[in-house]
């Protein structure tokens, strides 16, 4: 998962002087009509400078950044004066004030299908689909990038595209020079990060990654093919990003205090300037309404110039409605797990051995059983059952095995605060927040981390037993484990809060320990004290799936050109599957129970299926305009979300749900019956013909009319109607789909339902 140093919280505990200073003056993100710009400037910018001069007695230096792509206003240093003088200006649709976001291989193309890549296109020859992957371009903002890493490897790679309009900026420990034919650009964004963090923080400026996040991202969407990969032996075999011919510019946006959504709204910016035609941005805060979301409105106008946008949903799962990223035009993407596994084992005193995963490479602890302590918080302070900073007192912990709950602080750092203690090792048990999810981790001490289920178990054991002891092993990689793939239980979840009529997430896609790229300029846990080198590590987190389907999308981008990111997220989203290698619906990992479309959308992606979906549900950009228009928001918040100060809103759509997604939510409330009309295009073969088939809980009665689509020629669309009447009063969730079907495909959409209470 993402590490700790993103989360907004840690940066107000760290450095509490920076946002005592902030409350005289600090950034703000301000969004201007762009119609209301006079003739007499030649460009924006002198408009920005002198408006903010006029309105807000300033000086012009006191601009950070001006916006012409992603955005059309400028982020600029003001104080509450300042802020409310511009809030004043007809010229002005908003000021906001910056906000921080945190951050949310080798196995994954063999359990996606896609290790032939030859397989997924039926028709092309090798020559022809490496040219198309060739001219594709991935955007990743994140911490960076370690250019001399081998999967940004240009061999046998062509020119860069001639519309590339990017570059390789120099910086303090990086020289244009790294860059080349896979890695074509690397830019740095930090004057959002500077002005909070103010002269505290000492990090370079560089696009280079010291974080190991950005280079683990990028090289999971599009690495080259490196053989001998692993992390310390553990994942070996040939590691290899999704789509492993595109080409790669990385946007530096994320620092240690975390990622500034001035800073992300330059990098959207001048990525789409640069040309690229994919933007995969694991990183993310919380619910908010679009307007004020620097990612939903950079993305939005991201989208309106063919760019797809991939973003993480989150890892703030099981709870519910904690999704990040939720706007429609964005793909909100979900973790699950590989069919690889790390297996470790405890064995007790008295006999039993249970089993967890590890990546812990080292020595090991022999083969003697050692004591094992459990502090549940009543001995030595609140937090030494979570293994916190300071919470083990070293005599009772020194040479034996500690049992920590997982929770609250990393789970690498609570190995390390038994290691100073003088524990020689730990059992890391889930609690009900985590359930029966494993991540592995490469532990800086030998040691095991498990379910819930067992460490209830080893919890008894260390209750009942006054001299209890344990013996940990380690099993090294194992493949081919079943179930999966599993709903990760840290991966954030429905409904969608800002939108309840749009579902989300979209899908899932690989996010549990995943082997991909990483800096040499930090060790594989993170932590400063870790002093190991690795070019490949092993991660978790949405943070990790994001970049998959990154990678995916650029792969229909070669063979689709002309897709829209519309029809692109369809195809991803309508062709994934709901069951696992068992045949045996998607399981939750942290209840053990089915999971829901709340938790994995649509599914799990399958690529072969999506690059021939046989049917779209398009959105353009005009229908996107509408449903803003249909949110309540009055007129200046919506020219805010769509970058267009002439909007009117003449044409609505009533009810956001009637959107033509390729899933649907649907809301009972006061009435009992819902009608949405959907639009399919056909990207299939001429003359193909679909009938309907529809599944609803009970209490819930479906019709789709007609019941058959017949599409004669590609291109065609058609139009569907499909009635839900709800049969019963309920205050809880349902699901049920509707799918398209013929003899070559099946176009499936989620269905959600949800009882307002009447009052």
């Amino acid at each position: 998962m993402a590490s700790p140093l993103w989360l907004c919280f840690l940066v107000a505990i760290l450095y509490p002087s920076c946002f005592t200073i902030a409350t005289a003056k600090q950034t703000y993100i301000v969004q201007m009509n762009n119609n209301h710009k006079p003739t007499s400037y030649l460009n924006h910018l002198d408009w920005y400078a002198d408006s903010l001069q006029s309105l807000a007695s300033t000086t012009s230096d006191s601009i950070l950044y001006s916006y012409t792509n992603a955005y059309h206003g400028f982020s600029a240093s003001l104080d509450p004066d300042q802020v409310e003088a511009l809030r004043q200006s007809d010229s002005v649709l908003g000021v906001y004030e910056d906000t921080v976001y945190q951050l949310h291989t080798t196995r994954t193309p063999e359990f996606l299908g896609i290790e032939n890549e030859l397989g997924l296109w039926s028709g092309h020859t090798p020559q022809q689909l490496n040219a198309a992957s060739h001219d594709v371009i991935i955007g990743v903002l994140d911490t960076g990038v370690w250019p001399e890493s081998k999967s940004f490897d240009d061999s046998a790679m062509p020119a860069v595209p001639s519309r590339w309009r990017g570059e390789c900026e120099e910086g303090e420990d990086f020289k244009p020079t790294v860059c080349n034919k896979k890695l074509i650009g690397a830019r740095k964004f930090s004057k959002g990060f500077r002005l909070a963090a103010g002269a505290i923080s000492k990090e370079k400026e560089s696009p280079r990654d010291q974080d190991g996040h950005g280079t683990h991202t990028s090289t999971t969407a599009a690495g080259a093919q490196v053989g001998n990969a692993s992390l310390f032996g553990f994942a070996s075999g040939t590691a290899r990003g999704m789509s492993v011919h595109a080409r790669v510019a990385t946007y530096k946006v994320c620092w240690k205090t975390g990622c500034f959504g001035s800073d992300i709204l330059a990098g959207m910016d001048r990525a789409i300037s640069d040309g690229v035609d994919v933007l995969s941005m694991s990183l993310g805060g919380g619910s908010a309404p679009y307007y004020r979301d620097t990612i939903a409105t950079g993305a939005f106008k991201a989208m309106e110039m063919g760019v797809f946008v991939s973003c993480s949903a989150g890892n703030s799962g099981p709870a519910k409605a904690s999704l990040a990223n939720v706007a429609p035009w964005i793909m909100t993407v979900g973790a699950g797990t590989l069919d690889r596994d790390f297996p470790a084992f405890v064995t007790l005193g008295n006999g039993k051995r249970v089993a967890g995963v590890s990546l812990y490479s080292g020595k090991g602890m022999g083969d003697k059983p050692v004591e094992v302590v459990y502090f549940n918080g009543k001995e030595t302070g609140s937090s030494s059952n979570l293994c916190m900073p300071g919470s083990l007192q070293p005599a009772a912990v020194r040479g034996k095995l500690v049992f920590c709950d997982r929770g609250v602080n990393p789970r690498v750092e609570k190995g390390q605060v038994v290691k100073e203690a003088g524990g020689i090792g730990m059992i890391l048990g889930n609690t009900a927040e985590s359930g029966e999810e494993l991540v592995a981790d490469s532990h800086m001490l030998p040691a095991v981390a498990v379910g819930r289920k067992i460490g209830d178990q080893i919890r008894e054991y260390l209750k009942s037993e006054t001299n209890a002891k344990a013996l940990l092993t380690f099993g090294g990689t194992v493949l081919g484990v079943k179930p999966s793939p599993v709903v990760a239980a840290f991966s954030s979840r429905g409904p969608n809060m800002v939108t309840p009529q749009i579902l989300k997430p979209d899908v899932i896609g690989p996010g549990v320990n995943i082997l991909a790229g990483w800096s040499e300029g930090i060790g594989p846990t993170g932590l400063e004290i870790d002093t190991r080198k690795t070019q490949f590590n092993i991660m978790s987190g949405t943070s990790m799936s994001c970049p998959h389907i990154s990678g995916l999308a650029a792969l229909i981008k070669a063979v689709h050109p002309t897709w829209s990111p519309s029809a692109i997220k369809s195809a991803l989203m309508t062709t994934a599957y709901t069951v696992d290698n068992t045949k045996s619906p998607l399981l939750d990992a942290a209840g053990g129970q089915f999971s829901t479309p709340f938790s994995h959308g649509s599914g799990h992606v399958d690529p072969h299926k999506a690059i021939t979906p046989g049917l779209v549900y398009d959105i353009s950009t005009e229908e996107y305009i509408a449903f803003v228009c249909s949110l309540g928001y009055d007129i200046k918040q919506v020219q805010a979300v769509v970058n267009r100060a002439n909007v009117t809103c003449a044409r609505k759509l009533g009810d956001p749900g009637r959107l033509n997604y390729p899933s649907f939510s649907v809301l009972f409330g006061k009435s009992k019956v819902v009608r949405y009309t959907r639009q399919l295009t056909n990207v299939g073969l001429a003359g193909s013909t679909y009938d309907v088939v529809a599944e609803a809980p009970a209490g819930v009665e479906v019709t789709v009319k007609p019941k058959k689509l017949v599409f004669k020629k590609e291109g065609d669309k058609m139009r569907y109607t499909v009635t839900f009447v709800s049969r019963k009063s309920s205050s809880g969730d349902a699901f049920g789909s509707i799918t398209w079907k013929n003899a070559e495909n099946q176009v499936r959409s989620p269905v959600a339902f949800g009882w307002a209470r009447v009052v």
